[in-house]
């Protein structure tokens, strides 16, 4: 898909320097997030895997979500990304992971705004990142993934 992200080439390099890895656990992005860190050759040294959660008892049954903090929080919050990345984190034994949840649109989802997304970033160090997005559902998914890889490309660097 998308190899002209920028900072998908240094994350390759930091990781495989470091040897460290990483794994993805998405919904909005379908895949997409995964697709873009296995697009560069070399990625299978650093890119373990993912799993594309789209439906709330799939974020429950292999992340391990709780379903009591999606019914608190609702799936597009700050606090599942966060238990989304840390699922997948586990799951697949990764220095770092991330997750993206939101809705990609064109209407609002459960009273939650087209374009709301979150993107939590676990590792040595964690962060997480609120955008809102406008946009068409292809738009609004290609800035999220771009918003990611930036997001860790910029944790990557100042380490």
């Amino acid at each position: 898909m998308k190899s002209e992200f920028a900072g998908l080439p240094e994350i390759l390099e930091i990781l495989r320097t470091r040897g460290e890895s990483i794994s993805v656990a998405e919904s909005l992005t379908g895949g997409g997030l995964a697709e873009a860190l296995s697009s560069l050759p070399g990625s299978s040294q650093i890119f373990l895997g993912s799993v594309t959660a789209y439906q709330p008892e799939i974020k429950s049954s292999l992340l391990k979500v709780p379903a009591e903090l999606i019914s608190e929080f609702g799936v597009v919050s700050e606090e599942v990304a966060v238990a989304m990345a840390d699922g997948v984190k586990q799951l697949m034994n990764s220095t770092w992971s991330i997750s993206t949840t939101g809705v990609a649109g064109p209407g609002p989802s459960d009273g939650v705004a087209a374009g709301t997304v979150w993107v939590a970033i676990e590792g040595p160090i964690s962060q997480t990142l609120q955008l809102e997005l406008s946009g068409t559902r292809e738009i609004v998914r290609n800035a999220t993934i771009a918003g990611a890889i930036a997001a860790f490309a910029r944790i990557l660097k100042a380490l």
